[in-house]
């Protein structure tokens, strides 16, 4: 069951708050649907100064919208095109501090300034991308990089 709580100030701290968050959600759960959903809200729940967080999932070899909380999104992007489908073809994190300056962004929402994209591997396979925009250029820090790619392991380990 999930509850509020008041995350700490220190950025390390709050990533583990949220990591025994979302292992409290998804434990036991099998449906993949269900997990991402609830994954997706609680990382809008926990994030400040976003406007798009969700899932991107592999389908006929390219990215498929999921699970997601924001304004309606694009629906499939080819791999190698975009911040999600070049990170997912270089299985790579990217934090874009400008999309605008992205070669080839694909702006679903013209607001977002700024982007984190981690792949989703599985068995080592990538299976999709998590996407969180900002409104705010550079809104994504070293700290947010490393918390989420953890946050995104102990996702696997469910899926």
């Amino acid at each position: 069951m999930f509850a509020t709580i008041n995350y700490s100030d220190i950025p390390q701290e709050r990533y583990t708050q949220l990591n025994k968050q979302l292992e409290a959600l998804i434990t036991g759960e099998k449906n993949r649907i269900a997990n991402l959903s609830n994954a997706s809200a609680l990382l809008n729940h926990f994030l400040d100064r976003i406007n798009w967080v969700g899932f991107y999932l592999m389908e006929d070899g390219e990215l498929c919208l999921g699970p997601f909380q924001g304004l309606p999104a694009c629906i499939r992007i080819p791999l190698g095109k975009g911040v999600c489908g070049t990170s997912a073809e270089r299985r790579e994190t990217l934090v874009v501090e400008d999309v605008n300056a992205f070669p080839g962004h694909i702006a679903c929402d013209a607001a977002s300034q700024s982007e984190i994209v981690i792949p989703l591997v599985k068995d080592g396979e990538v299976i999709g991308v998590l996407d969180i925009d900002s409104p705010e250029l550079n809104r994504f820090s070293e700290d947010d990089r490393k918390g989420l790619e953890s946050f995104v392991e102990i996702l696997m380990q469910h899926l």
